[in-house]
């Protein structure tokens, strides 16, 4: 019944987005994608359709979201660029709240973030709480993920953290490194994403893994899955996050915001339900150790050039 629907995935050709696209596309339903980044080289061929994400054309941006059942929101940024802010991003996501329900959207899946608040003095967190607001005040059927740390080939925290240990003699850990992360693979997350997208009631969803780990126990497991023996120091967190720009500097990439480590260091990245993932990190670094970190997941790169 589902084949032949369109269903129109935000960044069909980045991260999260592409294992949405290949997961619908396998199931014969039409996607289509919008994108900052029309021209940019993609598995897919023909079999993605592609719309500009312009934001400063509300009535454009309408009439490619025309005609979708579901919609699966991955926009967002993770740090200020620029003219890239936070603020920027909720007024954008606004913008594309408002023209999927003029379109006629059935469905919107979105994809958060754990534990987000309105008083969060983060703006990430912030932020996030409240698109969680103006989709659940829009009208429309919806589902909200919130993940803790997506992990997979191309991930930016754990596939970096295992790039440095690589190259690095010393590696230092903001803070106790005490504080825990709960990871879900990427494959998870687009799984989790597509079966919300073909439901009909209101959810929010913690998108967890099965293991927790704290940060100290985090970067022993890439280690031996790496079998590095990369010496390990915890530094107060101010002195960790310049450690971070110095290597930033040189990799020409933002590699660690203070705001990712106030949120770390909160415990903000862990939740205490079920699991909605099955894929261990655990083996997943085991079974991937040849190729987790061999090369550098630039966020810049990925999004800015």
């Amino acid at each position: 019944m589902r084949a032949h629907e369109l269903h129109v995935v935000t960044g069909a050709f980045s991260y999260t987005g592409k294992y949405i696209t290949r997961r619908l596309l396998a199931e014969g339903v039409q996607v289509r994608t919008l994108t900052n980044h029309p021209q940019r080289q993609h598995e897919f061929g023909d079999g993605v359709s592609v719309a500009p994400f312009d934001f400063t054309r509300p009535d454009a941006l309408t009439e490619s979201l025309r005609g979708a059942r579901v919609l699966y929101n991955t926009y967002w940024v993770r740090f200020s660029h620029g003219e890239t802010t936070f603020d920027a991003a909720v007024a954008n996501t606004s913008t594309l709240i408002a023209a999927a329900a003029a379109a006629g959207v059935q469905r919107i899946v979105h994809v958060s973030i754990a534990n987000p608040s309105i008083n969060s003095p983060l703006p990430y967190y912030r932020g996030k709480a409240v698109l969680e607001q103006m989709i659940t005040s829009a009208g429309l059927s919806h589902a909200i993920l919130r993940p803790t740390v997506i992990f997979g080939g191309e991930d930016v925290l754990i596939n970096n953290i295992a790039w440095l240990l690589r190259r690095i003699p010393v590696f230092a850990v903001p803070g106790d490194g005490r504080y825990r992360m709960r990871p879900i693979h990427v494959e998870d997350m687009a799984a989790l994403c597509v079966q919300a997208g073909h439901r009909a009631d209101n959810v929010v969803i913690d998108a967890v893994g099965p293991e927790t780990y704290t940060f100290d126990e985090l970067i022993t497991l890439i280690r031996r899955a790496l079998r590095i023996r990369t010496r390990v120091i915890h530094l107060p967190p101010r002195l960790a996050l310049a450690a971070s720009r110095v290597i930033g500097a040189l990799l020409r990439d933002v590699v660690l915001t203070a705001d990712e480590v106030a949120g770390l260091t909160a415990n903000l990245l862990v939740t205490e339900g079920p699991s909605a993932g099955e894929t261990r990190l655990s083996e997943w670094l085991t079974a991937n150790a040849a190729t987790i970190g061999a090369t550098y997941a630039s966020e810049l790169a990925r999004h800015y050039r």
